[in-house]
């Protein structure tokens, strides 16, 4: 199999033929696509038992780790715009994981909390990326997991700046 994301051989985009443009070897996206997909799938039989998906396991994390936070200031930590996040919010509630109720301050402003079922639920949860690591095998040293880490966010850092996302570490606890 091809490797995937590389440019070898240069050193300046003005370098790269045109041809070379279109190669999924070249591309930055693909293999973040496919990565992305496959550790998705590797959190689907630990996430299961908890009756989550994915993108409902990383909504309870943020209100694990901020506590109370609008519809907005979650949207914006997952960097999930509202038609999805909405949807996701129903499901979690119905499932009794969490409750959203309008801001006393502004009526406007949804909050979304915790429920009773929803702390007791990060007990079992806590497992799920011990039991990950364990059913993997090291993939990276503590310091290439560190620089991979480091240039993801530096990537979302780009990112968000672009689309004028609030930093999480901004949020009021």
């Amino acid at each position: 199999m091809a490797k995937i994301g590389t440019l070898a051989g240069y050193n300046r985009v003005s370098e790269v033929p045109e041809d070379d443009y279109l190669m999924l070897e070249n591309q930055l996206g693909f293999p973040l696509y496919v990565v992305a997909k496959e550790i998705v799938n590797a959190y689907r039989p630990h996430l299961e038992p908890l009756n989550l998906t994915y993108t409902q396991y990383i909504v309870m994390m943020a209100l694990w780790q901020y506590g109370e936070l609008s519809v907005k200031e979650l949207g914006q930590v997952l960097r999930l715009d509202s038609g999805t996040l909405t949807p996701l919010l129903k499901k979690l509630e119905l499932k009794g994981f969490l409750k959203r109720k309008r801001s006393r301050n502004d009526e406007r402003v949804v909050m979304v909390t915790l429920s009773e079922e929803g702390h007791v639920l990060r007990k079992e949860a806590i497992e799920v990326p011990k039991k990950l690591v364990a059913s993997t095998q090291e993939i990276f040293t503590v310091h290439e997991a560190a620089e991979l880490r480091k240039l993801l966010n530096k990537l979302l850092d780009t990112i968000d700046a672009a689309h004028g996302v609030i930093d999480p570490e901004d949020i009021k606890r």
